[in-house]
């Protein structure tokens, strides 16, 4: 699949078109960020690691039957993607407490939720990507309802996939951050999951194997990655 142009360019991906209307190539990049790209920095070799780590998880994704943007694993940094409408939502799905819930609720890192919980959060940048709830969405035509409901039944649909995935890998599925896109109408999940975009800790250590590494200076960024590449495509 031919390359053509660059039509987005985001903090870790650039998108590309190619001479099928209806597929992009998504380029994975080694620029970090943290804090509403408040802390900026590169962690050597993230591409390659964050495209070989989203492609094996897309693959598990949809032999569990999870419909996802993604067609094919090209080379060490790109993929080809099917083309998606993105809805404005970053959608949050958390197992136990960590990050800004820590922040907002008082609550210890690592603290134990009764249930899963969800949160969306507008996707713009230039506000900081601020939670919404579902009368903004409403209100604001980020959604449908119906969108919201697939949105929602999907987003825990992939939480009791990933947390089993992880933990046959050893590691513990805190919390992640996914995407949502439309395609004629029908809702699939976009962007990527890897340790950029989920929190990651090893079992029996609690050893941080994401991109909190990177937030909190906690070294050894690229390792850490590289272990998480290693245990899903072993």
């Amino acid at each position: 699949m031919q390359k053509l142009d660059k039509i987005y360019e985001g903090k870790a991906k650039i998108l590309y078109t190619t001479e099928d209307p209806a597929s992009l190539i998504q380029y994975f990049k080694d620029d970090a960020t943290a804090f509403n790209a408040q802390k900026r920095g590169t962690i050597a070799e993230k591409g390659i690691m964050n495209n070989g780590i989203a492609s094996k998880i897309f693959e598990h994704l949809k032999a569990k039957g999870i419909e996802t943007h993604f067609v094919q694993w090209l080379n060490d940094r790109e993929m080809l993607v099917k083309r998606v409408e993105i809805v404005p939502l970053e959608v949050i799905v958390r197992n136990r407490a960590a990050g800004s819930l820590c922040r907002l609720l008082g609550l210890a890192e690592g603290a134990n939720l009764s249930c899963p919980t969800l949160e969306f959060c507008y996707k713009n940048d230039a506000l900081g990507d601020p939670q919404v709830n579902e009368y903004h969405i409403r209100a604001l035509n980020f959604a449908t309802d119906d969108e919201v409901k697939k949105i929602t039944a999907l987003a825990f649909k992939i939480n009791e996939v990933l947390k089993k995935f992880f933990l046959d890998l050893k590691i513990e599925l805190i919390d992640f951050k996914i995407e949502f896109g439309r395609i004629n109408n029908h809702i699939i999940l976009a962007d990527e999951i890897s340790p950029d975009t989920c929190r990651l800790w090893e079992v029996g250590t609690g050893n941080k194997l994401d991109k909190d590494r990177f937030r909190r200076d906690l070294g050894n960024i690229e390792e850490a990655y590289q272990e998480v590449l290693r245990r899903v495509t072993q």
